[in-house]
């Protein structure tokens, strides 16, 4: 019995471990609030509810549509190279002595010569390249209106075909002073934006190691 318990928990460890956590966090979509309708026509030009007569129609409120271009192109690139050096020697050398009091013994030993040498090499180098490019649109909704006038949006498509599920899930803060003519903003311009395009199915598995190896690779110390 126990032995079944220790499969069942390398099993929950494993699919733990496997499965990666979303990093859009939060509704991906909001609903307008609902307004009470008007009891008659004021025969005016301007009704009220309606969208004001100087503004332009452009996301603003919550559940207001908006376009994002993403355009990402990321690059970084370290390089390192580390030399260092160091020798040392030392020498000392002594004419014959002797003592007094044993004449003719200590001097026998002749001269006295003493030679040390050290040296240190080191030299490391290191070097590392990354490259990242994410372009596309998605169509997201403003979930919140933030009290300095900016626009927090989310928003995700999904795309089934047979087995295989991807999806495409955004979420960031805009500036109302971003948009752009058609309600589209640049991924560029978007604050603490969060992009991720993840798949499940019989693709996506197959480019994954199987359950035991997934084990294996979590819990070997080499």
């Amino acid at each position: 019995m126990k032995q079944v318990w220790l499969i069942f928990a390398m099993l929950a460890l494993v699919g733990c471990t496997s499965t990666p956590k979303t990093i859009v966090q939060g509704p991906t979509t909001a609903r307008p609030v609902a307004t009470a309708p008007m009891a008659g026509g004021s025969g005016a030009i301007f009704q009220a509810g309606s969208t004001g007569l100087f503004e332009d129609r452009v996301a603003r409120r919550v559940g207001d549509i908006l376009t994002i271009s993403i355009q990402e192109k990321l690059s970084a690139s370290t390089k390192s190279d580390t030399k260092a050096n160091r020798t040392g020697s030392m020498s000392a050398s002594a004419n014959p002595f002797s003592i007094p009091y044993a004449p003719g013994v200590v001097d026998k030993l002749g001269q006295l010569s003493i030679k040390t040498s050290s040296g240190n090499n080191h030299e490391g180098k290191g070097e590392a390249t990354a490259t990242n490019t994410f372009t596309g649109t998605i169509t997201v909704t403003v979930t919140e209106v933030l009290p300095n006038g900016n626009l927090a949006v989310a928003g995700e498509k999904q795309i089934a075909i047979h087995n295989e599920h991807e999806f495409l899930r955004f979420s960031g803060v805009v500036n109302p002073a971003d948009i752009k003519v058609g309600n589209t903003v640049s991924s560029t311009k978007v604050a603490d934006a969060r992009i991720e395009q993840r798949a499940n199915g019989a693709l996506s598995a197959v480019q994954e190691p199987g359950w035991l190896q997934r084990f294996f690779l979590t819990v070997l110390p080499f």
